[in-house]
């Protein structure tokens, strides 16, 4: 197949091709956090407690976090849709392998497989979105891909706690696959062959370790995601141990998040160019102000629902504001600079879902929003400070 040029594409069939990538956006993401659903179901399963269970967690998302850069540098002369059905492959195995996992142990080295494919997906798939899309289309074709996101967490994790307690948590994984199976297919049809260019290299690293404001996002990444993920680890047992919640009303509370992310994403597509240095500012104020309403609003299911929505727009806007700040911030080393975010943001998750575990074991399961609330402060400051710069 030759290689990729808009003009050799209609402008319906490459949406099909940002469609197809939202779409393994949604897989990808959906097993990413769908445990976080399941976690109660896993552990009693293998006999361990919670804690121990969301440890998965943490392993799964620094092993993204260490193999992102390494991965994307090793195949960055690959041609992008080969690669794309090789991570594929390796994806849908090791969904195969949770499914069959006989103990804890298998279970998590199956996550560390499905980690390696997450690395390099992430690190590549913004950059590819962008450049399948149509001419001055390429914002819509990110918000988009993030659309997939956002769908994992409105249908992905609520469907697989349903799935999980109407037939056990081994068959959400089963589906998984398959579904990857079949977007593979799509995927094999319907996108383009794919150059790899401007993915940048080894030598991208000084440069881009000497732009103020990249640095500054990489650590505003690392402290948001740190905060959130302390919480959202374990909204799950946070919902029916702490609030008390029924199973029924914990699922639409899952539900509820995720919607508000779809929020999110169109106020991001609305605002985020007319106020592009406000924006994000406010969408980590909102994080900061849920994660410490978390404990006090748990006493009302009502109060905790509407408290959820905002929750949900804020870090769905801050994830579509930080992609898009990142690569205008290297649009000359795009993959390098995107495998970097998509490390330290795992980073972020499993640092949050180890800070999570370790509130919950020594001081409460209770406390884990306000602790959360904490670090998401720090990294609402130094937002502000980076949005005052000239080149943001």
């Amino acid at each position: 197949m030759s290689s990729y040029s808009q003009t050799e594409s209609g402008t319906s069939g490459r949406w099909i091709s940002v469609i197809t990538l939202a779409l393994a956006a949604f897989i990808f993401n959906t097993t990413e956090f769908v445990p976080v659903a399941l976690l109660s179901d896993i552990a009693q399963s293998f006999n361990i407690t919670t804690s121990q269970t969301g440890l998965m967690l943490t392993i799964y998302a620094w092993m993204v976090s260490l193999t992102s850069l390494p991965l994307m540098l090793a195949t960055r002369n690959v041609e992008r849709k080969k690669l794309l059905l090789a991570i594929f492959v390796i994806f849908i195995i090791s969904h195969i392998l949770s499914y069959f996992a006989w103990n804890f142990t298998i279970l998590v080295l199956s996550r560390i497989g499905i980690a390696f494919s997450h690395a390099i997906f992430w690190s590549i798939t913004a950059s590819i979105t962008v450049r399948v899309a149509p001419a001055g289309k390429e914002t819509q074709a990110l918000s988009l891909l993030s659309t997939g996101t956002v769908l994992a967490l409105v249908l992905g994790i609520p469907f697989g706690r349903f799935i999980g307690e109407l037939t056990g948590w081994r068959n959400t994984f089963l589906i998984i696959s398959i579904l990857a199976a079949c977007t593979a297919v799509i995927l094999y049809r319907s996108l383009p062959a794919i150059p790899s260019v401007n993915t940048g290299s080894l030598k991208s690293l000084p440069i881009l370790l000497k732009r103020p404001t990249l640095m500054c996002l990489y650590a505003i990444t690392i402290l948001a995601i740190t905060a959130q993920f302390t919480a959202y680890s374990y909204i799950e047992p946070f919902a029916l141990k702490v609030a008390e919640f029924s199973g029924h009303e914990t699922t639409l509370i899952l539900l509820t998040y995720g919607a508000a992310g779809i929020l999110g994403s169109l106020l991001f597509s609305k605002f985020s160019g007319k106020f592009p240095k406000a924006f994000p500012v406010i969408a980590l104020g909102c994080l900061t102000i849920c994660l410490w309403g978390l404990l006090p609003l748990s006493a009302n299911y009502h109060g905790f629902s509407l408290m959820t929505i905002l929750w949900g727009i804020g870090i769905m806007s801050f994830g579509l504001i930080m992609q898009f700040q990142v690569l205008k911030q290297a649009t000359d080393a795009t993959d390098v600079a995107m495998s970097i975010f998509s490390g330290l943001y795992n980073v972020g998750i499993g640092g949050g879902a180890l800070l999570g575990s370790i509130v919950s074991t020594h001081i409460g399961l209770s406390f884990v929003g306000e602790v959360g609330g904490v670090i998401a402060c720090i990294a609402f400051l130094l937002m502000y400070y980076t949005s005052t710069r000239k080149d943001f």
